[in-house]
């Protein structure tokens, strides 16, 4: 499909020639800061604060263990690469050196869940190889945070592997217990004849709680997987995905609980800071262990999984750690292990919200005075965009199809002057193929950013293969020379390519609103298992907002398309689900005026802070978000009615006025109904939200 570029390495872990250098003299290296610690074994490496230890085996196999405050979760599990060529990376290596060092630091996402993110780990940098043999010095990089454990290959450059075939990577989660856990099944592509093809797909399903003992060898199952375990919550996810395959989970081969009663390297509990105390029931007789292993995306070359040059690194591998699983929304592990932004540039990103024309009918009406009533619309809500969806160019994915030229029924000069008198911006929905059949986009980009537009949703692509994944670094990066914003659409689940690109403000991914047309997968409990499962891994356009509300007993497909759910519950997907641009999915006349549509008028889309004050995972869920000096509440909950007080100590002492839309005391039959109250709250205050069955609420502080 494309020749890939030389890769450059690994991002924050440049590859150090010296250190190769003087391993394959046989020496021990150690970068100013580091020690050097060759000698070791077993490895170990703990959290800045000392509740998660990662242990690394090197006799033979080449395993990793986790454990978390006090009580071993992964049990020793398999690491390492096997080539095209026989050999494998991890099989009876040496280690040649062995580098720590530590990071505390900050970066500013103006356009996240949280503004200032900190970066905090220590680092074990272990260095691999046969010094008789050529060809087989790589490394394996862990990082341990408070939340979280993240580790990665780096494939080294050196005589005897200057290129590379992967045939299979073996790493592996040998969870010590079958746990619970809540994962998506990629079931439909399984029935392929062509391996390949397996993988292909939107990466739209529900996370359905089940065992983990559920998952089977022939399963292929999305990330992230979130399990819950005695001491807590782990999600096992990928970051910093670039040039490489993307992670699937299956069963691996499950293996018996080790005895180390008399080891001497067991977790001193003494060095841990958060509460010992193991979860409800968690006590059980006869662990059963499970083992997950991983799988990768293959080429549709026939070239492995990966192909490349070195040195070459694989992305992080990624268990995100929690005490409740609303620590994993607060998390920024993924992004902290993603390559910083390759934009030198980034002023001209603008979230915002944006108006949709196709999303209330069965097709769309693509003609001039449809999308102005849409560009009136936004004006109106005081949105920055309108999107002019699939058809503007004629039918998509044909060999004819020119993504440069409008259909006759579209003025698009007339649709440009309009909407720059409004003060709105436009984005165009493109076809993947169409934007890459004969470079297309090279001719495109250039002139959309004359046209003054601001940016594009490319659709189809429904792939995560080496191939593709380069696929959305190129176009990502030829739209920003242009000044485009990008919604990968069709898209794979996210692994922090918004830190890296972030004109890459948001994408798809996710089993989303669109559904309510034809389904009834969009449940309450779907969008509640939601902020615990897919936006762990980052924003997702779910498309919010629509205002034909309905209790699950009694949606049904229909025209126009209907949600279940409250009002209050649909407004309240704005403050909990991420996404810098928010795509608003309904009609104008269903939203102008309505009750609730003023808080569409003010709600931001990115924030400077986020704090989950109570959540379950499918049952309810509680946050609050600060954008500049304002504060918003969101709460949902499912088919139980609740009353949930929460303390507003994340306030100072105000005062402060509270605005809250929350469901009507009739919301359980009439679901558009809500009910707007004011009054003045002050820090530390106590207040009490009733929530209807599949309701919900959200509230604005605003300083007094």
């Amino acid at each position: 499909m494309m020749n890939l570029p030389n890769y450059r390495g690994c991002a924050n872990s440049p590859l150090t020639l010296l250190a190769l250098a003087t391993v394959g003299a046989g020496w021990l290296f150690a970068a100013p800061g580091s020690s050097a610690v060759a000698g070791e074994q077993p490895y170990k490496i703990q959290s800045p604060e000392g509740a998660i230890e990662v242990t690394i085996r090197t006799e033979g196999e080449l395993t990793y263990s986790v454990n978390i405050r006090g009580q071993e979760i992964v049990q020793d599990s398999k690491l390492g690469l096997r080539l095209r060529d026989g050999r494998i990376l991890g099989a009876e290596a040496k280690v040649l050196d062995a580098a720590r060092r530590q990071e505390d630091s900050t970066w500013e996402n103006p356009a996240g869940k949280r503004r200032i993110v900190r970066n905090r780990y220590n680092e074990l940098k272990l260095t691999f190889g046969k010094p008789s043999v050529k060809g087989q010095n790589f490394q394996v990089i862990f990082r341990v945070f408070d939340d979280g454990v993240a580790f990665r290959y780096e494939l080294l450059s050196q005589p005897g592997l200057e290129q590379f075939v992967l045939e299979q990577e073996l790493t592996e989660f040998a969870f010590t217990d079958d746990y619970t856990c809540f994962a998506g099944e990629h079931s439909e592509q399984l029935k392929a004849a062509d391996v390949r093809k397996r993988f292909h797909g939107p990466q739209e399903w529900e996370f359905f709680r089940r065992k983990l003992s559920d998952i089977s060898a022939e399963s292929v199952i999305g990330l992230p997987v979130l399990v819950e375990t005695p001491r807590a919550w782990v999600a096992i996810a990928e970051a910093d995905l670039l040039d490489w395959a993307g992670m699937w989970i299956t069963r691996g081969q499950d293996a018996s609980i080790p005895d180390r009663s008399a080891s001497s390297d067991k977790h001193d509990s003494s060095k841990t800071s958060l509460a010992q105390a193991p979860a409800a029931g968690s006590e059980k007789e006869s662990p059963r262990p499970v083992t997950l292993a991983v799988k990768l995306a293959p080429r549709l070359d026939g070239q492995g999984l990966v192909k490349g040059e070195t040195p070459h690194c694989s992305p992080w591998r990624v268990l995100m750690v929690g005490q409740q699983p609303g620590r994993l929304i607060e998390s920024e592990i993924i992004r902290n292990l993603s390559t910083p932004s390759k934009l030198a540039d980034t002023s001209w990103i603008k979230p915002g919200m944006m108006a949709w024309d196709n999303w209330w009918t069965t097709d769309t009406i693509m003609d001039t005075a449809t999308i102005k009533s849409y560009i009136q619309f936004a004006a109106d809500m005081r949105w920055e965009y309108q999107l002019i969806d699939w058809l503007w160019y004629g039918e998509p994915n044909k060999p004819e199809s020119d993504i440069t030229k409008a259909i006759p029924a579209l003025d698009l000069d007339e649709l440009r002057k309009f909407a720059k008198s409004k003060g709105v911006r436009q984005w165009l929905w493109l076809y993947w193929s169409d934007v890459d059949r004969n470079d297309a986009y090279k001719k495109a980009f250039p002139l959309y950013e004359k046209w003054g537009i601001a940016g594009v949703k490319i659709d189809y692509m429904d792939r995560d293969d080496q191939e593709m994944v380069h696929w959305y670094e190129k176009i990502a990066a030829a739209a920003a020379e242009h000044h485009l914003m990008v919604n990968f659409h069709g898209a794979y689940k996210p692994s922090g390519f918004d830190r890296t690109y972030p004109n890459q403000i948001t994408r798809e991914g996710v089993l989303a609103n669109e559904y309510s047309k034809w389904s009834k997968r969009i449940t309450p409990e779907h969008k509640l298992t939601l902020p615990f499962t897919r936006f762990l891994v980052g924003p997702g356009d779910f498309t919010p907002g629509g205002f034909l509300n309905r209790q699950p007993r009694v949606f049904k497909t229909q025209l126009p398309n209907a949600v279940q759910g409250t009002r209050a519950a649909e407004l309240a997907l704005f403050v909990c689900f991420d996404s810098p641009i928010v795509c608003v999915c309904d009609h104008p006349d269903h939203i102008r005026d309505q009750p609730g549509a003023d808080f569409l008028k003010v709600v931001p889309t990115v924030w400077d802070e986020t704090k989950v004050l109570d959540g379950v995972v499918g049952e309810q869920l509680v946050m609050v978000r600060q954008s500049g000096n304002d504060w918003y509440l969101g709460a949902m909950t499912n088919g139980e009615p609740r009353t949930v007080e929460i303390k507003l100590d994340f306030l100072d002492d105000g005062p402060w006025q509270l605005t809250l839309w929350q469901d009507a005391a009739d919301s359980n039959e009439n679901a558009e109904h809500l009910n707007v109250k004011q009054h003045k709250v002050h820090g530390g205050d106590r207040i009490t939200l009733t929530l209807a069955p599949n309701g919900g609420c959200v509230g604005r502080f605003e300083k007094q």
